[in-house]
């Protein structure tokens, strides 16, 4: 069997609900034959890629090493049958990368109102998609700098900052003893195992300088973002996050005494007319999540900031 984009389709699926029969429902197919297609896969490519619980479906090592290559992929195919069908139907779409965020929702939907419908990638790493707006495979960038690892612009870019520096917060489960505190020292968890996604552009570097500067040498895993908000609901691991996370029936979010790690926001395009085009939908977009996230909101009000983002230009 050749594996094709429909079999990476079906494992990201099963990865992203966690699920063989919430993953059978979101593609549209029964769930005995979904299972009959994760066993040849898995006959494929030679070993096991999730471990099947009573709770659901996590992704085995191996998993996780295809996933992170299947991701970028079935995100590329459907980028390419969306511009192939503008082009078809000679209406140029808006092409947007992004890293993770929980603006883009609020950013799409503003997006649509005002245009046709946004052809959307996404990639963990910032640097990439940077090099796509300048290749002129994407208009528009909207991607996250870590503190202390700067970005590779390339040439010619033009770009906005959204925000300067949104301070990075921590995803405990809600067992935890430090989640009954609204802030949190790295002290109190100085024997929990971290769990970080090394290709986020870096973010290893960023966690890692932090953790030693507070005189931490913990236990670090590797993993990517859907493994990682599992792993934390379970109470293996804990990781840092964006402030505009929310909490959830398993897991809190809570802010680091002391703000020792932050991100800068940054809006990517050819030129400063695709900047305007974009920014002010972002803009609104960022701030209607930053007040619907309390421990973010929180902080905001601490600080005396109205909201995170600059006035529009």
């Amino acid at each position: 069997m050749e594996l094709e984009v429909r079999h990476l389709r079906a494992l990201c699926a099963i990865a992203d609900t966690g699920s063989l029969h919430r993953a059978a429902r979101l593609l549209g197919v029964a769930q005995p034959s979904l299972s009959t297609q994760l066993r040849r896969i898995e006959q494929e490519l030679g070993g096991e890629l999730f471990t099947r619980e009573r709770t659901g479906c996590r992704p085995t090592p191996l998993g996780r090493v295809v996933l992170g290559r299947a991701r970028p992929l079935v995100a590329e195919m459907r980028s390419l049958v969306a511009e192939a069908r503008a082009a078809a139907a000679d209406d140029p779409q808006l092409r947007i990368g992004s890293t993770a965020s929980r603006a883009l929702a609020g950013w799409l939907r503003r997006l649509r109102e005002r245009r046709q419908e946004p052809v959307l990638q996404m990639d963990v790493s910032a640097n990439a998609l940077l090099n796509l707006v300048a290749e002129g495979r994407l208009d528009v960038a909207f991607v996250h700098e870590v503190e202390g690892c700067p970005l590779r612009i390339p040439s010619g870019l033009r770009l906005r900052v959204l925000v300067e520096r949104e301070p990075q917060f921590v995803s405990l489960p809600n067992d935890h003893p430090a989640a009954a505190r609204s802030v949190v020292r790295l002290s109190d968890l100085a024997e929990d195992r971290w769990m970080i996604d090394p290709t986020v552009d870096g973010e290893w570097d960023a966690v890692h300088r932090m953790l030693r500067s507070a005189g931490l040498n913990p236990r670090v895993l590797h993993g990517d973002y859907h493994t990682t908000a599992s792993l934390v609901a379970t109470g293996e691991v804990i990781t840092v996050c964006q402030p505009t996370r929310q909490s959830g029936p398993e897991t809190v979010v809570r802010r680091l005494y002391g703000d020792p790690l932050g991100v800068r926001l940054l809006l990517a395009a050819r030129t400063e007319a695709e900047l305007d085009g974009v920014y002010p939908d972002l803009a609104e977009a960022y701030r209607e999540t930053a007040q619907q996230s309390p421990a973010y909101r929180e902080w905001l009000e601490r600080s005396g900031m109205d909201n995170p983002v600059p006035a529009l230009p």
